[in-house]
């Protein structure tokens, strides 16, 4: 089983030169990723803020389609929300990243109609490895913690993800980009893929 936990020998990582600037806007990767796609019908549509250094913030609002237990945000619906938020610290460093390990704590219940507040940071890094690290902060007064996770995300080439993704998906994402929609990053470029 792979650990969340930093080894030991790990380093931080440099801020990728090109990388968002703090308070600006993390862009979606695909519009129709469940996490972060504008044009997902029932996604978690995710807003993710660069912040200073390797920490990003992430605000997911409970619908009625993210429930579990009446009124309550379902258990797995809070980890790809935390899942969505980590992975997007990948636009400070600049490569893809897939999700390896996570490891989640859930601390109290999330009512729907609730804004989970997400803070994410990166703490190491070893080879391809990046070790993340969040909490989720509920938005009411007192601002509860009621999520802690802590993740491990491998670096991939672009090509992992058109060797194992949907033909027909992937080519709609190509469309969508060569007409001006999201761009995969790598390096801090703009990544050109061709069928």
């Amino acid at each position: 089983m792979r650990s969340t936990q930093l080894p030991d020998g790990a380093s931080m990582p440099e801020r990728l030169v090109s990388a968002p600037e703090p308070g600006e806007s993390i862009p979606s990767h695909y519009r129709w990723c469940f996490g972060c796609g504008v044009d997902h019908p029932t996604g978690l549509h995710m807003h993710i803020t660069a912040g200073e250094g390797l920490n990003v913030t992430g605000n997911f609002t409970v619908t009625e389609h993210h429930q579990g237990a009446p009124g309550l945000a379902h258990g797995g619906l809070l980890s790809a929300a935390i899942d969505e938020v980590l992975g997007s610290l990948n636009w400070l460093l600049g490569e893809p990243v897939v999700t390896a390990a996570l490891s989640m704590q859930f601390l109290r219940p999330v009512p729907v109609g609730s804004i989970l507040h997400i803070e994410a940071e990166v703490t190491g890094v070893m080879r391809r490895k990046v070790y993340t690290a969040a909490v989720g902060r509920l938005s009411d007064a007192n601002g509860a913690i009621a999520v802690a996770a802590s993740a491990l995300f491998v670096q991939v080439p672009i090509e992992h993800f058109m060797k194992f993704g949907n033909k027909e998906q992937i080519d709609l994402a190509i469309a969508d980009r060569a007409s001006g929609g999201p761009s995969w990053r790598t390096g801090g470029h703009e990544v050109e893929v061709n069928p």
